[in-house]
């Protein structure tokens, strides 16, 4: 089945992902709060202000292509919306995750990936973000890609191609210098992204750790 999506469908489709998995007591959504959830400032590239006539062409683009749709048997007088990826494609949870952050913030590199899937789903190495890549490219059709590398960088990014082969061309010299220091920024905010992550598991460990020491004095 051959998928081509617009760039609010896109924006759509991922957010209903990422609401599904990250904020399961707050899903399916109404058209407000799936509007609300396409225009975020946080984890959003580029940043969108979707109005929610949009937000339902967009809704109505999808269901066409059987992606998403109305929510059957919720107890509320408000449509609420869903998407449905899973019955189309029958992803593993490694693939979804990569795929949802690819539609919300466009190409980026395994390490971006890594740093910026942690609440879909936790890989453990880089290694296991190239595997779930691989599976995305394999498909019949290949549903990702890998970008030309730029000019100054060190890592490939990669693409969803949901939306069609519309990051294949390289960027136009004038704009080289603009790409190197986006590229150059990006990378070192997945740095400190993975950074604030381990942090974050650590305090985690410790926190355990402590409370298993005060509960031997109870």
């Amino acid at each position: 089945m051959e998928i081509k999506l617009t760039e609010n469908e896109a924006r759509v489709l991922g957010a209903l992902i990422e609401k599904d998995i990250t904020t399961p007591e707050y899903y399916p959504l109404s058209l407000n709060a799936l509007a609300n959830a396409c225009n975020q400032k946080s984890n959003r590239d580029p940043v969108m202000q979707l109005e929610e006539d949009a937000v339902r062409d967009a809704l109505e683009g999808l269901r066409e292509q059987r992606l998403a749709g109305p929510a059957g048997g919720a107890d509320s007088r408000v449509t609420k919306y869903e998407q449905r990826l899973q019955e189309v494609f029958n992803f593993t949870r490694p693939e979804t995750a990569v795929l949802c952050v690819l539609l919300l913030r466009g190409p980026q590199t395994p390490g971006e990936l890594r740093g910026r899937s942690e609440r879909l789903h936790r890989f453990e190495t880089l290694d296991d973000v190239q595997l779930a890549l691989q599976k995305l490219m394999q498909r019949d059709p290949p549903l990702a890609r890998v970008l030309p590398r730029q000019p100054g960088t060190k890592e490939s990014r990669y693409a969803h191609l949901l939306a069609g082969d519309v990051w294949g061309a390289e960027a136009p010299a004038h704009a080289t210098g603009e790409v190197e220091h986006r590229a150059g920024a990006a990378d070192r905010v997945a740095r400190l992204e993975e950074e604030v992550a381990e942090l974050r598991k650590e305090m985690g460990e410790i926190k355990d750790q402590l409370e298993r020491f005060r509960k031997q004095f109870e």
